[in-house]
């Protein structure tokens, strides 16, 4: 049995979720190869050797790649799939692309959502928004398998020495074009990998009010700032802090949600999370069940003067 995992990477080095996603391919038996599909993209392949546990790295580099869009670096996975049992992707917003093509192709069922590997036909998922585990077994040749990445720590970053082997990059897909991208800015630690997230709810009433109020929260504390839903759908936050089963999934070390009543697809997107700490004035408020620490609080009231103490 031989895994290999799609790495998710900048051209310069590695995302976290390849690191999380390393450790699960290692639970799976035989050895783990990382394909690196970049432009100009040595960096990140000499990162990915370093990785503690990785046998090889697979390097194809081509301006083909250097979007990462789905269709070619489908193609790239295509032309080497035949080697290995196991395909494993971050279930990150690229590797939720590219999977569902590459099952497809390959006819195969994918797994997706993993959050625990039993043995190598056999893993767990999470259904219902997290309120039930589902075990599922898989008796395809091949197994396309997306990796939650809170479910599983990140491999040591050092520690490897791999060789790196360079491939023959497929060509580009004739039918997809890169047009552009739009990236939001941000001096914060990115959602996903924080170690510290501070979110709001719909209680703040407004962005203004919401930036006031956790906006000196986050700043104090270095931590990257989240919402729920409710304050997304309403304006207060931008679209890319959603947390919850339709936002970000997200397990930090501390986790400090202001005004969230703790709606399930809340509560599925950060019950991982090491540490939370809830503030709310509603005491039958569901975010009180899953939390470390409960603060029965006015938000405009508690936070500020969290702020103040800190």
């Amino acid at each position: 049995m031989s895994a290999l995992v799609i790495a998710e990477h900048d051209n310069a080095s590695l995302k976290v979720a390849t690191l999380n996603t390393i450790t699960a391919a290692l639970k799976c038996g035989g050895e783990v190869h990382v394909l690196v599909a970049g432009a100009n993209a040595g960096a990140a392949a000499a990162a990915a050797a370093q990785v503690a546990g990785v046998a090889k790295v697979l390097h194809a580099d081509s301006d083909a790649f250097a979007h990462g869009l789905a269709e070619n670096v489908t193609a790239q996975i295509l032309a080497i799939a035949g080697n290995y049992t196991h395909l494993l992707f971050p279930a990150t917003a690229s590797g939720k692309n590219i999977a569902p093509r590459v099952a497809a192709k390959l006819d195969v069922a994918q797994i997706s959502d993993v959050t625990l590997v039993i043995s190598a036909d056999t893993f767990e998922r999470p259904i219902y928004a997290g309120n039930a585990i589902a075990t599922v077994q898989s008796l395809d040749a091949t197994k396309v398998i997306t990796v939650r990445t809170t479910g599983f720590d990140a491999a040591p970053a050092t520690g490897g020495n791999a060789a790196v082997e360079v491939l023959a990059a497929t060509s580009a897909s004739a039918n997809t074009t890169f047009v552009g991208s739009e990236i939001a800015k941000n001096d914060r630690p990115e959602l996903t990998a924080a170690k510290i997230i501070v979110s709001g709810g719909r209680a703040l009433g407004s962005s203004e009010k919401f930036m006031e109020v956790m906006t000196p929260l986050a700043d104090k504390l270095g931590a990257a700032m989240g919402a729920s839903r409710a304050a997304v759908d309403a304006g207060y936050a931008p679209n890319d802090w959603q947390v919850g089963q339709t936002g970000k999934i997200v397990a930090p070390q501390l986790y400090i949600a202001a005004g969230i009543s703790g709606a399930i697809q809340h509560l599925a997107g950060m019950k991982d999370s090491k540490v939370i700490v809830a503030i709310n004035k509603d005491a039958e408020a569901p975010i009180f069940s899953v939390a470390d620490y409960g603060l029965e609080a006015d938000l405009f009231v508690a936070v500020p003067e969290l702020v103040a103490a800190l």
